[in-house]
């Protein structure tokens, strides 16, 4: 029986507002409480001056806090959508006739060895990125714009959050002779393991552009992509491993993180799923789902949601997937992505539970998989 409810969000927001960051949250209640445009505006157009100040003046770290002090994931979402907003005029209003548009490609790889005589990570260099960029350049990745240069190095989401945001500013505002050029631009080596991981890593570029030009107009992967996703597997692969390297569309810093990060995960639940269900059913037949909330202290947030595959025909514990949840999201529509994989995986039986569960089984002290046989059966408390 499919229990039908939605799932709780089972992040821990903070019960009072740090005092440094009450003006920021009042206003971003503020403009989700108006009822006019007009109202908005006025709350939004002062969220966004001052946090293009925070962009110009260092202050990486406040806005980092600003977003960790927000106490709820609508609150989150509202400071979101004005630090990209914030990001784009801060850019714009670089020198007269030109701007240097920083962007970022989400690289979702999926990589693993087949030996443990294969190397143990990959460097996340590309050593021949002229070839990457006339994938870009042959497809007119960036709206047509040819005048744009990318970094040599796969770099982690870290190198384009919150914090770098003020020196990632800086380089486009420094327009001279190497201005198409990325700076400071770190890779992050990929661990291989014998299991196979799925990794983000970000290719990051600058343009240079007519002011408040259009280059990321397109949201999905056009016929660049599997061209792209092709030279950047041969580029990766070392001896005795295997790189699938799955592209997303180039978006300024913050777009393409919030989309990197999505776009990883996801792949990471389809990949978890589609193993599991084919242990299963080559094992015991169909598989029964459960997407449930859990309390969990060592995630960002102090909360996930997880999904459970089992089989009433195996007497071993669920497999579970750790779905984290990211600032802003709301936990239904993260859940509402895991219940389309299981539809796409032909999983009839799926539970969706309510409230919010412990982040360990008290019986076993195991991580708390649930198994769909069991739910009536023995019954589970939840949080609240």
């Amino acid at each position: 029986m499919v229990i039908d409810a939605d799932v709780a969000d089972p992040r821990s927001f903070p019960d009072r507002v740090n005092p440094a960051f009450d003006l920021e949250i009042e206003r971003a209640a503020a403009s989700l409480a108006s009822m006019s445009v007009s109202g908005a505006d006025v709350q939004d157009t002062a969220l966004t001056e001052k946090m293009i100040d925070a962009m110009r003046t260092g202050g990486g770290e406040w806005l980092a806090s600003l977003l960790a002090a927000a106490p709820s994931a609508a609150i989150a979402r509202t400071l979101q959508r004005r630090m990209i907003a914030a990001w784009d005029e801060a850019v714009a209003d670089g020198p007269a006739g030109v701007a240097a548009q920083l962007f970022a490609l989400p690289i979702v790889i999926v990589a693993g060895k087949s030996s443990g005589s294969a190397p143990s990570l990959i460097e996340a260099v590309i050593t021949e990125p002229e070839r990457v960029r006339a994938i870009l350049l042959e497809h007119a990745a960036l709206a047509g714009n040819r005048n744009f240069a990318l970094a040599n190095a796969l770099a982690s989401a870290d190198a384009i959050d919150l914090p770098r945001l003020p020196e990632l500013l800086s380089w486009t505002h420094a327009l001279d002779s190497s201005a198409t050029q990325a700076r400071s631009v770190e890779p992050a080596p990929i661990a291989l393991s014998m299991e196979g991981a799925v990794h983000l890593r970000f290719l990051v570029g600058t343009a240079l552009t007519a002011p408040r030009a259009p280059l990321f107009a397109e949201s999905g992967v056009g016929a660049w992509g599997l061209p792209l996703a092709r030279e950047l597997a041969r580029q990766l692969t070392a001896r005795e491993t295997s790189v699938l390297a799955l592209p997303r569309a180039p978006k300024p810093p913050l777009v393409a993180l919030q989309e990197g990060r999505a776009a990883q995960r996801e792949v990471a639940a389809q990949l978890f799923a589609s193993n599991a269900i084919r242990r299963l059913r080559s094992a015991v037949g169909e598989p029964a789902a459960v997407i449930s909330a859990h309390r969990c202290p060592d995630t960002n947030g102090g909360g996930e949601l997880r999904l459970s595959l089992s089989s009433a025909f195996d007497s071993r514990q669920a497999e579970g997937f750790r779905c984290p949840l990211f600032p802003g999201e709301r936990a239904s529509d993260v859940a509402a992505m895991l219940g389309a994989l299981m539809r796409d995986c032909r999983v009839a039986n799926v539970h969706v539970l309510p409230g919010v569960h412990p982040d360990h089984d008290p019986a076993t002290g195991l991580t708390l998989l649930f198994k769909a046989e069991l739910l009536e059966a023995e019954p589970r408390a939840s949080l609240q």
